[in-house]
Parts: structure tokens; sequence; C-alpha cells
């Protein structure tokens, strides 16, 4: 039997992150809750999966960048799963928008240092930039920490085999 590649690592890896996301939401999970951390550690667990087999495959070549290259592969999978799920979602559920708004404008209001016209140019312009922040956020927030747990791993499996 073929093991799998590390694309196909990613794409299960992004899969069970995904499904995870929408178990926490729709248990209404608090955000501030220590369970959304599960979600980060399947995404460590799937690039730790991916340098385990490859440190156990015939192509194995000890080479730092080697190394790094595997989990890449499966990161990539991860980020763009997670950017296409919180894309649909985020644009599936524009109440989640509107309670930001909501959100925003009370948080200015307290601030006190705007008028109210300025106020509602602030809440509208959030209000349409959101699904493409919850985007960039996501991009950025899934390829940083990819990055961390692809370093770290590669890191942990050089000294392990020294």
């Amino acid at each position: 039997m073929n093991k799998p590649t590390p694309l196909i690592k990613g794409a299960i890896t992004g899969a069970v992150m995904a499904a995870t996301s929408l178990l926490l939401i729709y248990t209404k999970q608090p955000p501030d809750t220590n369970l959304q951390y599960l979600v980060y550690v399947f995404y460590a667990a799937g690039i730790g999966w991916t340098l385990f087999d490859y440190s156990r495959s015939d192509n194995y070549s000890g080479k730092f960048w080697d190394i790094v290259g595997q989990a890449f592969r499966c990161f990539i999978v991860v980020s763009l799963i997670m950017v296409v799920f919180t894309g649909v979602y985020t644009a599936m559920h524009p109440e989640i928008a509107e309670e930001a708004a909501k959100l925003y404008k009370a948080d200015l209001l307290k601030e006190g240092n705007k008028t109210p016209a300025e106020i509602e140019t602030l809440v509208e312009t959030a209000k349409k930039q959101f699904l493409t922040g919850n985007i960039m956020l996501t991009i950025f927030g899934t390829l940083i920490s990819g990055s961390i747990f692809t370093l770290a791993g590669a890191g942990l499996l050089l000294m392990r085999r020294k």
C-alpha cells in the first residue's frame, strides 16, 4: 500500500481542522475557550505526520531544506483549505459581520473621539471589508503557524538524528 503524499496529508489535516472549527462553532463554544487550540494541535500533528513519514522513507536525505520542503507541501494545502473554508463560511453567515460591526461601533462610541457621521462611515467600511479581512487573517495565520510548526519539526528531526 502506498503511503499518502504530503499533499494528501495536508488535505486530510485541513479537513480535520475545518471539521473541528465547525464543531466548535455549532457546539457554541466561546471564542476564548482553550478548545480553540485543538485546531492548532491538529495542524501541528499533520505537519508532524508528514515529517515523521518522510524521515522513515527511502527518500530521506537529512538535509534541512528537503525536510522543510516536505512539510511545506503539506501546510500549503492546509492553508488553502482553511482559506476556502473561512471564505465560504463567512460569506454564508453575514450575521457575523453585522455582529462585528455592532461591537466595533460600541468601541468607537466608548472612545468618544469621533463624530456620529465618522462612526457610521467607519462601521460601514468595516462591514464591507469584513470578508476580505477575515480571509487575510486566515492566510497569514495559517502560513505563519505552518512555518513555525515546520521549522520546529525540521529542527527537532535533525536534532534527533544526530
